[in-house]
């Protein structure tokens, strides 16, 4: 039997999940280094953070309305499809640390756990 998940749940937990990781690299660059690698261009980390913290908060505040849940699926399903992707086209190069992995794994999960979503 196949779990279904709230669409709210999922919302809720993408969400904060984004807003956790994108506020990584910009609370401790060092740490997010430490574990990603170091990156030439700083101001790119800082975006993408800036980026993910941005559409958590979106997917967190639209899991309280039923109408806007639309919203925040759609919107997971871009990002975690685009960070996939990321990391299935740089991981294999090279040009991104093997520990991108672990994320390639949590973007396939947040496409499944929609993909499940009632």
């Amino acid at each position: 039997m196949r779990t279904r998940y709230s669409p709210t749940s999922v919302a809720r937990a993408q969400g904060l999940f984004n807003v956790l990781g994108g506020a990584w690299p910009l609370v401790s660059l060092r740490t997010f280094e430490w574990v990603y690698g170091k990156k030439r261009d700083i101001f790119l980390q800082k975006t993408v953070g800036g980026l993910l913290f941005s559409i958590g908060c979106v997917q967190l505040l639209s899991a309280d309305s039923s109408a806007q849940v639309k919203t925040a699926r759609q919107l997971g399903l871009a990002t975690a499809a685009t960070l996939l992707t990321v990391d299935l086209v740089y991981i294999p190069r090279g040009e991104m640390r093997w520990t991108y992995w672990q994320d390639a794994l949590c973007e396939i999960g947040w496409i499944v756990a929609w993909m499940r979503a009632r």
